[in-house]
């Protein structure tokens, strides 16, 4: 089947939650993620379970918006063909954008949505489904499909996002702003020692850069799909820079006197940020972007604007 993520804050969505507690009916999602659609006498069977079992399940999981029922001919009258809606479902703990929505603007931007570029070899792209387009061409990043994309990797140069600057439209004032995204470095097959400087550019300037260790792929990143190469990058380190009025972080830690005031947000009605190999970097171990359906962490990157 086609991949699927929904997220269910805990607190909220309590039918989907519910529908999740019975270990059946998790057999039952379990079953439809893997053979696709499947009769209500089909899933008794393969699970050797009652029809009446398997109904009931099917009806509490189509009530809770995780199974999608059909009716179809049969033989003798109709039958119910059922689907999986969600390959994968993650319960959030965390607080949701509407408890968050008065002083925090989330924007999360699909890793192939990037506006601008300027990359070399080793470089490619792929989407949750297949490869996109030939490896090591970097004229190829600007095809339209990279939007499908939720792997992109690159020797050296950068690819560049436009952000919404919603706290301008909303007229309030910026009081620290954060990106976060899944990075490791890049190298032909994989390399736990081959070390990066991963730099992030915000309007223009260099706010801080991380040096990742290496190219992951010692195991398979929980979110990558199977049909990846276990040879290649599995998954990264979820990182996130904080620019503030004292400063910008990373994951807590100085990393350079950049500013809010040095970015000038409020004069702009987008936040373009840049992300690669600085032309004076001293290690240029390339860098993998993971995305939604890649790595650890299953998404895209994200930008809070904290107002």
């Amino acid at each position: 089947m086609e991949r699927a993520f929904l997220t269910i804050a805990a607190g909220e969505n309590k039918d989907a939650i519910r529908a999740l507690s019975a270990p059946v009916r998790i057999e039952m999602l379990k079953l439809l993620c893997a053979r696709g659609p499947m009769n209500i006498n089909d899933i008794a069977r393969t699970l050797s379970l009652p029809q009446s079992t398997v109904a009931t399940g099917v009806q509490i999981l189509e009530d809770a918006g995780l199974v999608e029922a059909r009716l179809a001919k049969a033989r003798k009258g109709n039958q119910k063909i059922c689907s999986a809606l969600y390959s994968e479902i993650l319960i959030s703990f965390e607080e949701t954008a509407a408890q968050r929505a008065n002083d925090t603007i989330e924007v999360e931007m699909p890793v192939g949505l990037y506006t601008s570029c300027d990359v070399h070899a080793p470089c490619g792209l792929c989407s949750t489904e297949s490869v996109i387009g030939p490896l090591d061409v970097p004229d190829y990043f600007l095809d339209p499909q990279r939007m499908q994309a939720g792997l992109i990797w690159f020797g050296r140069g950068y690819v560049e996002y436009k952000f919404p600057n919603n706290a301008r439209v909303l007229n309030k004032d910026i009081r620290a702003a954060e990106f976060s995204l899944e990075l490791s470095s890049e190298v032909p097959g994989t390399n736990a020692d081959w070390p990066s400087d991963i730099t992030l550019w915000v309007n223009g300037i260099a706010i801080g850069t991380w040096t990742s260790p290496g190219d992951f792929g010692d195991k398979r990143g929980t979110f990558t799909p199977p049909w990846w190469k276990l040879e290649g990058s599995q998954y990264g380190a979820m990182k996130t820079w904080r620019i503030s009025p004292q400063g910008t972080s990373i994951d807590g830690i100085a990393a350079s006197g950049v500013t809010l005031s040095d970015l000038a947000l409020a004069q702009h009605s987008s936040i373009r940020l840049r992300v690669g190999i600085a032309d004076n970097a001293i290690h240029t171990g390339g860098v993998n972007i993971f995305g939604r359906g890649f790595g650890n962490h299953g998404r895209d990157i994200v930008m809070r604007l904290h107002v």
